[in-house]
């Protein structure tokens, strides 16, 4: 339990603090937030992504007299529901009707309060947290739909830019490719922080979190992971490897990773689920910049990194990604609520002997999805190719992210 001066003392310095350290770089993403008073807004993504810095653009921006509380300070170890009943008397006594929470997810049942607010009609509530749970069907469940969702990145490659004041080309590409999104990395260029991340993550958001004993062997998959981005694995082949006693641990380990975003699994397209869940499934990190850092491969693999880039700019676009895999390969097909949005082939730089390894395998999915056009994503070179009626547009990743 905590006491309700405690709380006004700890929400008074977070609410100061946060204002004090927060970015001069607004997100794009804060000019279509959906302010509802009927509905909460959930903000969810990985730590360091600039989650708090949206919350301080929001008060800012229209909210200053906001109540500000996160959860993950340590003076608040031992918060419980009951004690939400001492955040009611504070707003009730300063007459606040906005309500920011961050990182809530640490307060088991914190959805029963946040739904009796908004049942009272008049209060706007906006939460965020480092745990994809925040954005999974069983939270509709538990708040019956009343909120709206958005997940929050690193910076895209735009916003890098835009940060760096660096001039959209192959050379920022290269950039962005090498130090990636993340905040407060980018103003220092300190690898430690990077290291640090991934440390928190894999300690706080995931072993503290879900009572994992063999922290060891977490972090060796993690490290083989963040080694191996862009390449197909498995649960089995994972457990030979890094002697991990049971295929099923790998797994527990992969929804862990994934729920803290560190990691994106992506399946084999097939229409069979069954299928889906049986082949390989290539991995993506949340963060090229997290990648170099933390890496143990010994080669400067631009490919599989800058895979992952391009991975990372459609996925910030579309939650349904998978890649497609027969006779050839083509690393991404890309869904909406709509259906086939695109087919993605990515190499950095096509030469004579890549050339017709990377169109086969574009050729094969645009016959297999009866889509007429796909793209080509390289680092510099634009070029158009036609078969048989079928169109590929070759095109520099500077301006596809535009």
């Amino acid at each position: 339990m905590i006491s309700k001066d405690l709380l006004l003392e700890v929400a008074s310095n977070q609410k100061s603090d946060l204002q004090r350290h927060a970015s001069a770089l607004e997100r794009s993403e804060m000019k279509d937030l959906p302010l509802l008073r009927s509905h909460a807004l959930i903000i969810s993504g990985i730590r360091r992504c600039g989650k708090s810095t949206l919350l301080v653009q929001l008060l800012r921006g229209g909210y200053p007299d906001a109540f500000y509380l996160n959860f993950e300070d340590p003076r608040l170890y031992g918060f419980e529901v009951g004690d939400f009943q001492k955040i009611d008397k504070i707003i009730e006594e300063r007459e606040v009707k906005d309500v920011f929470f961050d990182e809530v997810q640490v307060v088991e049942g914190w959805e029963r309060y946040v739904r009796q607010k908004l049942d009272l009609g008049d209060y706007q509530m906006v939460i965020t947290g480092s745990n994809a749970s925040l954005l999974s069907r069983e939270l509709g469940t538990k708040l019956t739909g009343r909120h709206v969702t958005r997940e929050l990145f690193p910076f895209s490659y735009v916003q890098f830019c835009e940060f760096a004041d660096l001039k959209m080309s192959a050379e920022s590409t290269m950039d962005y490719l090498n130090l990636g999104g993340f905040p407060e990395y980018l103003k220092s260029r300190r690898q430690e922080l990077l290291h640090q991340l991934l440390d928190d993550l894999l300690l706080r958001d995931i072993a503290v979190r879900y009572g994992v004993r063999d922290i060891k062997s977490l972090q060796n998959l993690a490290v083989y992971l963040i080694s191996n981005v862009a390449k197909p694995v498995s649960g089995n082949n994972l457990r030979k490897i890094l002697e991990i006693k049971a295929t099923s641990t790998v797994m527990e380990y992969f929804s862990y990773l994934e729920e803290s975003w560190l990691f994106f699994f992506v399946p084999k397209f097939s229409y069979s689920q069954r299928k889906q869940l049986v082949n390989a499934r290539k991995v993506y990190a949340i963060d090229t910049g997290l990648v170099t850092a933390n890496s143990r491969s010994f080669s400067e693999d631009h490919g599989r990194r800058f895979e992952n880039m391009v991975f990372l700019h459609y996925r910030r676009l579309y939650p349904e990604i998978y890649y497609f895999a027969e006779k050839g390969e083509c690393d991404f097909v890309v869904f909406d609520r709509q259906g086939l949005v695109a087919l993605v082939q990515v190499c950095v730089q096509l030469n004579p002997d890549n050339l017709k390894r990377e169109l086969d395998g574009l050729w094969e999915a645009m016959k297999f999805f009866e889509q007429k056009e796909s793209v080509l994503v390289t680092l510099a070179q634009e070029d158009e190719f036609e078969k048989d009626g079928y169109k590929v547009r070759v095109v520099p990743f500077h301006n596809l992210a535009k």
